[in-house]
């Protein structure tokens, strides 16, 4: 029989045990609340061993406020740690007639936090996945407050540099993309190189003198000036069937380049497929094109130019992969991605590339990622692959859903604009779990029940969902005319008929709560039925012996027969 534990079994990256049977150094536990703090926050359990044995604390620490004090005065800035003791057996298990520990919560600092007398750690998994403190090197402290959105490494100047480090063929590629572009600000080609330059805060100036910024250099400078100062901005475009290399091509060029390279690479690796439309043939790339430029853009702009590592784009057997350097910033998940507000790492740098019309201006480009898929019934892009170091999105390898796409062109012909990204989710959640409450809807795609629900009533009213159950139990499916059109009327009529099988245990279960009696409206308002349908309902019962109707018109009762 396995014991729940109140601590758990063994360490983890935001979980250290410390013994103090011999009282802990205070510079070991300030050292692990700095590299916690520095992190990803976490706790400390103080008085148990390395392999989750309570053993207690040692009688110098049993003050919570006293401890609390002592984390504080021995971090800058100080860390507002929460300190609480627990009666612990054998077993970690709350007793009390067990050992005495302290637990040390350590928030997430949203600031460079060291000890007192100077030490910068962080918390990071060893090869056996078990964790350690290590030192914050200097070169990784750029990486953490970018991380945390207190620095934009690509808004700073870069020195020993001029304005004679951009490539001319780069600027007239700027200029091209501009003029190109629907999506670009068309205001600047109007104006100078120069002038363009500093708008897009590619240049600035220092001491009086015009200096590229990290930006700059980035899109548009020469690439041995990159090589020099931005040694970390490489890519590789690579193609493997099964395990043979098709394509593995390195890219050391500034960003403007490499981005329309890279793009223009997936083309013979990205067939197309047919299908009728009506009238109308339509073809459908296995990867959106929209999808995968996005997906791109995004990979270059918000990753960590101060990390090691490079972009990379790998076509293989399974689908398109897209991953680089740098995890997600402060607050951004991979529950909340289509949700939390638009922020990333390098403002500077996904500023200007908006501008120029290759980054969506919104700030929203994920959802372009998820819509490329949505809209043809496709599985969802995975982000699973990310880690604390890198952010990875995979998209599989499928044939459309002709169907699917058809309900949806009906639905954007019908109201003149297409459905939007939650209302995609929503009806992808139907399609892939057949039948779901509220509740369920809101947690698959991480809204609120009151956004859901007025998502949900929206498609109700376009014929595209359906409700069946009572209020408390209400739960939606795709509607009968969904299940037609795919030749599956059956699974439409084997979800529906699920509840219409419990309607009279639900009338009497009713009737009998409310003193013996039931009245039609009681049925239509339980059951969301019409008024026809609660009299047909109410008529099987009486039918059946387990109802007497008593009276009529708008006055008639239903009384359970004894």
């Amino acid at each position: 029989m396995t014991v729940a534990r109140d601590i758990p079994e063994r360490e983890a990256l935001k979980y250290e045990f410390k013994s103090d049977r011999k009282r802990l150094p205070d510079g070991e536990l300030i050292d692990t609340v700095v590299a916690l703090a520095n992190t990803e926050g976490g706790t400390i359990c103080l008085g148990v061993e390395d392999d989750g044995t309570p053993t207690g604390i040692y009688q110098d620490h049993a003050g919570t406020t006293k401890l609390a004090a002592l984390v504080a005065n021995k971090t800058v800035p100080p860390v507002p740690a929460r300190v609480s003791t627990l009666l612990l057996n054998a077993n970690g298990v709350m007793d009390e007639d067990g050992v005495q520990i302290v637990e040390i919560e350590i928030p997430r600092s949203t600031a460079i936090v060291s000890s007192s007398d100077g030490k910068i750690m962080r918390r990071k998994l060893k090869a056996d996945g078990s964790p350690e403190s290590v030192p914050l090197y200097p070169y990784e402290i750029i990486t953490r407050l970018s991380a945390i959105g207190q620095l934009d490494y690509s808004a700073f100047p870069l020195p020993d540099t001029s304005i004679d480090d951009f490539g001319s063929e780069e600027t007239a590629r700027l200029r091209d993309i501009l003029s190109r572009s629907r999506n670009s600000d068309q205001a600047l080609l109007e104006l100078s190189d120069e002038e363009i330059l500093s708008a897009l805060r590619m240049t600035t100036t220092v001491d009086g003198r015009i200096t590229p910024t990290v930006t700059g250099i980035l899109l548009a400078g020469k690439p041995e000036v990159i090589s020099r100062t931005i040694p970390t901005s490489s890519a590789t475009f690579q193609v493997l069937e099964g395990t043979e290399i098709r394509v593995n091509q390195d890219f050391d060029q500034p960003l403007l380049y490499t981005i329309e390279k890279v793009y223009e690479m997936l083309s013979p690796w990205n067939p197309e497929r047919e299908y009728e439309d009506g009238l109308f043939r339509q073809s459908i790339p296995e990867f959106d094109h929209r999808a995968y430029r996005e997906a791109l853009v995004n990979a270059f702009g918000h990753r960590d130019y101060a990390a090691l590592g490079r972009v990379r784009v790998l076509v293989d057997d399974e689908g398109l992969t897209i991953s680089n350097p740098g995890g997600f910033v402060e607050g951004v998940t991979i529950d909340n991605l289509l949700t939390v507000e638009p922020h990333g790492r390098n403002e500077c740098l996904m500023g200007a590339l908006k501008r120029i019309g290759l980054a969506e201006k919104t700030g929203r480009g994920v959802d372009r990622i998820f819509e490329g898929s949505l809209y043809c019934g496709r599985p969802l892009p995975d982000y699973s692959g990310s880690t604390s170091a890198s952010v990875s999105v995979f998209i599989a390898r499928s044939a459309p859903d002709r169907l699917f796409m058809q309900m949806l062109d009906e639905e954007r012909e019908r109201t003149g604009r297409p459905l939007s990204l939650k209302s995609l989710l929503v009806l992808d959640a139907l399609k892939q779990q057949r039948r779901l409450t509220i509740t369920e809807l809101s947690s698959q795609t991480h809204t609120t029940d009151a956004v859901t629900r007025s998502i949900v009533e929206a498609l109700v009213e376009a014929g595209i969902v359906e409700g069946i159950g009572n209020a408390s139990n209400r739960s939606y499916i795709l509607s009968s005319k969904v299940y037609a059109r795919s030749g599956k009327g059956s699974g439409f009529v084997r979800q529906s008929d699920i509840d219409k099988m419990r309607y009279p245990e639900l009338i009497m279960k009713l009737a009998r709560q409310q003193g013996g009696e039931i009245r039609r409206r009681d049925v239509e308002s339980l059951l969301h039925l019409t008024e026809k349908q609660a009299y047909r309902e109410l008529a099987k019962l009486v039918e059946k012996g387990a109802l007497e109707l008593v009276g009529q018109g708008a006055g008639a009762r239903y009384l359970v027969v004894k």
